[in-house]
């Protein structure tokens, strides 16, 4: 029996790996003493996953490089991954098990509790990575040397650092940024780390240390600088009926690390990302409430309010007759007549 082969991973991603338990749609906080029950749940890997998953659904063919321990829910985790499709580049750790966090949604936000110990630095876990055209990393300072090599080679990475636990918001933190080709942090982080008034100025003043800087903003949109041609994006969010904010940022970063593999415009790279993950968020769950490609359109039909129709035509046009925007150039084929010299 012939075993067919896996296709070539056009989208790395790589860094802490979780098992998600998300209770969404709660009234309140839990206070102590209380119990409180939700219909609204959902689990499933979480972490660097949210990217991965959300990229393998829109149909682009992923590899996630992260430790996992050799207890029952990293093997639980894996083998949903797997289910997804996304190529499995996960090193085991005898002496450590993968962390758990729980997220409880209420007023419009959540709550994270995680039990478990962090991962190693990851610079020995993507020595052996597969060199891809686009890498999403939650990066650290072991990863530096790596970033700058592959970005030498043509890789453009979008980094994410995530929150500073101790708020010191030290700009020297931002140098692991060299090489990266996108910084995609939230208001709060960009604000904090650049000391702006504003998410405008905030992406201004990041668009200095990476070519593309992007400022999440939760339910007031984005805003996207392009530091080589100058060009501002500045997006509306998507008009959904909130339920579960969890990994919403990462799937974000997912679709538009994705959307770089096209040949839309900034604007439209970063439409198609925020619809993405505004229909995640309308669903419990985080990522594992992430759409399928095929899927988009359909919900756009079903939810007129959500949007101008004029303002994802790009993504009708790119959708015609099944087509998808990421399939992989053709590979070169071998001529069959020799040149004669």
């Amino acid at each position: 029996m012939t075993v067919a082969s896996r296709p070539t991973p056009r989208l790395l991603t790589a860094g802490q790996l979780f098992l998600d338990l998300v209770f969404a749609d709660l009234a309140t906080a839990p206070r102590l003493g209380e119990e409180h029950w939700t219909p609204a749940f959902g689990w499933g890997p979480g972490g660097i996953a949210n990217y991965a998953i959300a990229a393998a659904r829109l149909g682009v063919d992923t590899v996630l490089c992260a430790d996992a321990g050799t207890d029952a829910l990293s093997g639980l985790v894996r083998e949903r991954l797997a289910d997804e499709g996304i190529a499995d580049g996960i090193r085991e750790v005898s002496d450590w098990a993968l962390p758990v966090t729980a997220a409880m949604n209420y007023d419009g936000d959540r709550a994270l509790v995680t039990g478990g110990r962090p991962a190693a630095p990851m610079a020995s876990l993507l020595q052996n990575a597969p060199v891809t055209p686009v890498a999403a990393l939650h990066i650290d300072d072991s990863v530096s040397e790596w970033v700058r090599e592959r970005a030498a080679a043509g890789t453009k990475v979008f980094a994410d650092i995530g929150w500073d636990a101790d708020e010191d918001w030290d700009l020297a933190a931002l140098d692991v940024l060299d090489g990266c080709h996108a910084f995609l942090p939230n208001e709060a982080e960009a604000r904090a780390y650049t000391r702006a008034d504003d998410a405008r100025a905030a992406a201004r003043a990041l668009a200095e240390r990476v070519p593309l800087a992007v400022v999440t903003r939760g339910g007031h949109g984005v805003i996207a600088v392009d530091a080589a041609t100058g060009t501002e994006v500045e997006i509306g969010a998507v008009a959904i009926d909130f339920v579960d904010a969890t990994g919403a940022g990462d799937v974000f970063g997912g679709a538009l690390a994705a959307a770089e593999l096209t040949t839309w415009t900034l604007r439209e790279r970063v439409e198609f990302a925020t619809l993405v993950a505004a229909i995640t968020v309308s669903r419990p769950g985080g990522a594992a409430a992430a759409p399928r490609l095929d899927e988009l359109l359909p919900w756009l039909d079903a939810h007129p309010a959500a949007a101008d129709p004029a303002r994802f035509a790009f993504l009708r046009a790119a959708l015609h007759d099944g087509a998808s925007p990421f399939a992989a150039p053709p590979r070169p084929t071998p001529s069959s007549h020799r040149t004669r010299i």
